[in-house]
Formats: structure tokens, sequence, C-alpha cells
């Protein structure tokens, strides 16, 4: 298995898609609860390649990720080959990034001695998608990037 498999909630949530998944393995919804008990390991690896294709697509299509922690805002925009990042970090250690207060607080000094703004880019190392995926077990999340152009225009101002 390359990435994580789907949660029971995540499979739940696509349940169509992995019915046609299993349609595309000629098995059946008798086949599948056949499967599921005479041979329990089987059922995973249909589990796991379809969570793999899944992850696949996900993190084919993505742009941004952003990840939150007390004192740092790491918002990543990437393509095909290069990942760029901006870093926003505090030194006031009274502020908490993952709160509403903490957010309002940066809004109100981005532009302070209290607040560090890094900007770098590099290329991809080779694959593309389990870097992303790596964010992701790390605490990243998908996102729209609406915050990422935000800083990177104030960044240019």
């Amino acid at each position: 298995m390359k990435y994580a498999r789907l949660t029971k909630e995540q499979l739940e949530e696509l349940h169509v898609e992995f019915t046609n998944f299993l349609a595309s393995q000629q098995i059946d919804k008798t086949e599948w609860d056949e499967l599921k008990v005479a041979k329990p390991e089987v059922a995973e690896q249909e589990i796991d390649i379809f969570s793999d294709l899944v992850w696949e697509g996900v993190l084919k299509s993505a742009r941004y990720i952003e990840h939150f922690s007390k004192n740092h805002i790491f918002l990543f925009q990437f393509d095909e080959t290069d990942i760029d990042t901006i870093v926003l970090k505090t030194s006031n250690e009274e502020v908490d990034f993952l709160t509403k207060e903490g957010l309002q607080w940066l809004g109100d000094h981005l532009v302070n001695d209290q607040v560090d703004i890094r900007y770098g880019s590099k290329a991809f190392g080779g694959d593309r998608n389990g870097e992303l995926f790596a964010i992701i077990q790390q605490g990243g999340i998908l996102s729209q990037g609406e915050l990422y152009h935000q800083i990177k225009t104030i960044l240019k101002k």
C-alpha cells in the first residue's frame, strides 16, 4: 500500500465509487460479502487498492496544503514539478495560531518584529504525490489556497 487505508467513514462516503471499483474487478455484492467472510485478507487488499486509487486522484488534483501549529503556519502551493512554501512564525509565545484569537492577532501584527515570514521554492524530489501525502500525514490539510494567495499578495507589496 502506497498511502493509507481509507477510514470506515470515508469508505461509506465513497460507497458508490467503491461499488463501481468492485464491479470493475468483476466482484458483485454477493461475491464481496462472501469474500469478506471467507478471505478477509483479499477483501482488505481490495480496500487497500481502492484507497490508493482514491489518494492518487486526490493528490494529483491537489494544488494547496495548509499546516497550522501553535506558533507556525506553513502554506504550500505546488504544480507538477515544484513546491512553493510560505512560513509564518511568531516569536510571541502567548500567540496560538490554532485559535481564532491567534489568527486575529496575526492579521493585526503581520508586519511586525514578532512575525517572521519566509518564502521558499524547490523542485519535488521525484515522487510528488508521496511528498504531498507526507505533509498531510504530518497534519496538513488540503485547501483552495486563499490564505496562500493573501499572504503572497502582501509579500509583493
